[in-house]
């Protein structure tokens, strides 16, 4: 069975944007998955950890058969594979992949909540998921593009 997830993307270290368009392909690459839509790039200020370079942000539309545990498992393997580690909570990172949304499940375990976490207050996110899914809801927030016009004080650059 096929499930529509958006996977947002991020990076501010070693060429974030290379970093993101790599990782874009490297998501076609995922077993059972590929990718139907993705955004444009995007340049954020940091949130959280402000002592940091700007970040480099995206947003793709996997088609996929995985389920989300193992989806994320995939996802972070790839942040492996990239160089990401964790040093502390928001630190810089050559690679970021967040699993924002999967059908319209809404589902909280231990290191997976869907929607993500926050999602539904931050530009960097809804604004690139916009761009590629005008229509999307965000389970139990609403309209994405009504949760990105509260985001009006978040600045971002489309590259």
């Amino acid at each position: 069975m096929k499930h529509l997830a958006f996977i947002g993307l991020g990076s501010n270290l070693a060429d974030p944007v290379a970093q993101v368009k790599q990782a874009l392909v490297a998501l076609n690459d995922l077993p059972q998955s590929r990718v139907i839509a993705r955004s444009s790039l995007y340049r954020s200020a940091p949130v959280g950890y402000v002592n940091q370079p700007d970040f480099i942000n995206a947003v793709a539309q996997v088609e996929t058969s995985l389920s989300p545990r193992v989806l994320l498992d995939e996802l972070l393997a790839l942040e492996l594979v990239c160089g990401r580690t964790r040093e502390f909570l928001y630190a810089p990172r050559t690679l970021d992949l967040d699993l924002l949304l999967y059908d319209n499940l809404v589902h909280h375990e231990h290191g997976l909540s869907i929607p993500h976490p926050h999602m539904h207050q931050r530009a960097f996110v809804l604004q690139p998921l916009c761009e590629i899914a005008a229509d999307c809801v965000i389970p139990n927030q609403g309209l994405a593009v009504h949760c990105l016009r509260q985001c009006v004080e978040q600045v971002l650059e489309r590259l």
